[in-house]
């Protein structure tokens, strides 16, 4: 599991930068004025200014695909496929995507994409905004292998946002029956909802619980935490932060990407 991951990124604490794709077809925010090709040169922009900054992988997500489904319409999939073709001749690190929140959904974009990783809640039971949540990890899995991309690495995300565990196990213990029953790649350790910040607490006790196993923080990873986050955790993904003004809807801003890089390279020399 581990010489997956560290073979993959070369380092021991990744970080991952978020390219939020824009509203795409399907979804009631999808502006078709300016249409997909509006979307690829948005993601395009985005790609360079964190590839310039040298993170150490990015991943694609339909962040603004809201309100969110926990079945994605294959519109919306297909789309985000072609923006991907579209930007495969530029991007030269890793990458990853996301389909906001359907494992299958993400494990079809990531095989017709030949992502490295896909990110996803794989496991649990949730009271959600989404309705009842209860995803099915044997079968993402063997979908997964029947699609022959079990080199793609899988991330589960082990606290859901915008939801509330019906699993009254503390989180350590869920984490590590996680990794005992469903093989994942890495586990992921979230905020309440998109941009907040996963408890310290909760990295540490995770941590502890899997020493063996990479355990990033998924969200809410601040210029001014993420010292603190990576003395904890394995690596993080990072999106809000590297914004124009910090706000998860606008586009990257390249100051503040190459600040929290240099940050980050510092502590790790």
């Amino acid at each position: 599991m581990e010489d997956r991951f560290y073979k993959l990124f070369g380092t021991k604490k990744p970080i991952i930068a978020m390219v939020h794709l824009g509203a795409l077809p399907g979804s009631p925010l999808y502006n078709k004025e300016i249409g997909i090709t509006g979307l690829i040169k948005e993601a395009k922009k985005d790609l360079e200014a964190l590839q310039t900054a040298k993170f150490d992988a990015i991943m694609f997500g339909n962040e603004n695909d809201r309100p969110y489904q926990l079945t994605v319409d294959t519109a919306s999939t297909a789309a985000a496929a072609y923006i991907i073709g579209e930007l495969k001749k530029d991007i030269q690190i890793p990458f990853g995507v996301d389909m906001l929140w359907d494992p299958i959904a993400t494990i079809a974009l990531g095989t017709a994409t030949k992502a490295n990783f896909v990110r996803e809640i794989f496991t649990g039971t949730y009271s959600s905004d989404m309705g009842i949540w209860a995803p099915d990890a044997g079968k993402a899995l063997r979908y997964r292998k029947n699609l022959g991309s079990e080199e793609m690495l899988l991330f589960f995300n082990i606290s859901a946002e915008f939801a509330y565990s019906q699993d009254r196990r503390s989180l350590p213990d869920r984490a590590r029956s996680v990794v005992f029953s469903s093989l994942p790649d890495a586990i992921l350790v979230s905020g309440q909802i998109t941009g907040e910040a996963a408890s310290i607490n909760d990295l540490i006790s995770v941590k502890k619980a899997l020493p063996n196993t990479p355990v990033l923080a998924n969200t809410g990873v601040k210029h001014d935490t993420v010292t603190q986050v990576l003395t904890t955790a394995d690596g993080c993904i990072v999106g809000s932060s590297l914004k124009e003004d910090g706000d998860t809807w606008k586009p990257v801003n390249p100051e503040r990407a190459i600040e929290f890089m240099n940050i980050v390279n510092k502590f790790r020399t």
